[in-house]
């Protein structure tokens, strides 16, 4: 009771269930005591609740939480609310507390899908990358698995395995999928495993978790920090960490403000453009992420792939010339174009059509400048640049310096106006409409 004698509402009890580990006693004494119970049509099933308990099946969202918040204000009310696994891990938890506040929140966790789904599979995932595909763009997802070792994709309607493993055959068609269903269902559980090219090719029934893998490389060393690898230490690395031909790389000082202005990370797809040695590219990567590497020499290709092995990271090499090749590739997030001689303005113009935020341009020929700046703005970007030119310091006899100038670069960048977004607006909820 609070002063004046009205009744402060009982918390909310959240119980994380559905994955195999059975009740503990207090989670079913709060069902035992509850007079309102919130969950999909499955948990609500499950619980073995008493006739006169009041029932919410979850559909929409927006509707229960205004049910719960209604029967919260009604005196001895008991709500407790069912949930796949750990509510609180891509869960309902985020959209309660987000409506009551987290201090009218009595949580009980139980074992969330993707812990079980790689207990399954024998593996530790403190080195995983978890992307929720329920609500959301499966770009998304199809990007971190392309970027990724180890990655555990919570699907959704329309973002399952079938269509996963389709986006997936051309981009990184040598990931394994483990197909985790019914998790916590003794009769109905299933851990399969296909290539892409399986899971593309059938139908499948409710899905809790996909498992993408390299399996090549599913045991990373002891980490300190879990999630995906860490961030690099250093960037817009030196030349000589590059196998290049004839000083054909982006120079260090150029890829430095070329990053800054495409802000790769994990989750993104970035595109570099007459790749050379793929230096742009594989920096991204180095972020996170996923990457293709645009060059139309044979010996520039197998350069990609050596530097990128050298770097512990995945960049695709597409082989062929822009802008014809580019039209195979899935639309990026972030373009770098490094190079393109005379049929750099419809290059630029290509990948500004297909951006979704940035279009970065190194260019040495002064002339191409107001070409590159009209194909941007007309794009709908805005245009901005600079001419970068630098000195760096080189020894002389006598244990003395003097500075040696690079070669003068334009850089030259376009944001959209407008970004397009990475998905939908409807929360991640790990399993609770299923």
């Amino acid at each position: 009771m609070t002063e004046g004698g009205s009744t402060t509402p009982l918390a909310i009890t959240v119980i994380g269930a559905g994955t195999g580990t059975p009740l503990d006693a207090a989670a079913r004494a709060a069902l035992d005591l509850a007079t309102v119970v919130v969950g999909g049509e499955r948990h609500l099933l499950a619980a073995g609740l008493g006739a006169d308990v009041e029932r919410i099946v979850l559909g929409p969202l927006a509707p229960a939480l205004d049910l719960v918040e209604k029967h919260r204000g009604e005196e001895h009310a008991r709500v407790v609310v069912l949930a796949s696994g750990d509510p609180g891990f891509f869960g309902i938890v985020r959209a309660l507390a987000e409506r009551f506040g987290p201090q009218a929140l009595d949580v009980r966790p139980g074992v969330s899908s993707v812990a079980a789904a790689f207990a399954k599979a024998g593996l530790p995932w403190d080195d995983a990358v978890v992307v929720s595909a329920h609500g959301r763009d499966l770009r998304t997802a199809v990007n971190v698995c392309r970027a990724h070792a180890k990655t555990a994709v919570l699907t959704g309607p329309g973002a399952g395995p079938k269509e996963l493993g389709a986006e997936l055959v051309h981009r990184a068609a040598s990931r394994v999928l483990l197909v985790a269903s019914a998790l916590g269902d003794p009769e109905h559980e299933r851990i399969e495993r296909v290539t892409p090219a399986e899971a593309a090719a059938r139908e499948w029934d409710a899905v809790s978790v996909v498992l993408c893998l390299d399996e090549t490389r599913s045991l990373s060393p002891v980490r300190t920090v879990a999630g995906p690898r860490p961030l690099p230490q250093r960037w817009a690395l030196d030349e000589g960490e590059f196998s290049h031909r004839d000083s054909m790389i982006t120079k260090f000082e150029v890829r430095a403000l070329a990053l800054a202005r495409l802000g790769p990370r994990t989750g993104d797809f970035v595109w570099d453009v007459g790749a050379g040695c793929g230096s742009v590219a594989i920096e991204c990567a180095r972020f996170g992420a996923a990457a293709v590497a645009v060059e139309k020499t044979a010996d520039g290709i197998e350069r990609i792939r050596a530097n990128a092995a050298a770097h512990g990271v995945e960049v695709r090499p597409v082989h062929g010339s822009a802008p014809t090749v580019l039209s195979h590739l899935a639309d990026p997030d972030a373009v770098f174009i490094g190079g393109g001689g005379s049929e750099l303005p419809s290059i630029v113009k290509a990948c500004a059509r297909r951006a979704r935020r940035t279009v970065v341009v190194a260019l040495a020929a002064l002339d191409r400048v107001p070409q590159v700046r009209a194909a941007l703005t007309e794009s709908g970007f805005v245009c901005d640049g600079v001419l970068l030119q630098s000195s760096r310091l080189a020894p002389l006899p006598g244990e003395v310096t003097r500075l040696a100038a690079t070669n003068p670069v334009f850089v030259l960048w376009g944001d959209r106006t407008e970004t397009v977004g990475a998905g939908g607006d409807l929360p991640p909820y790990e399993g609770v409409l299923k």
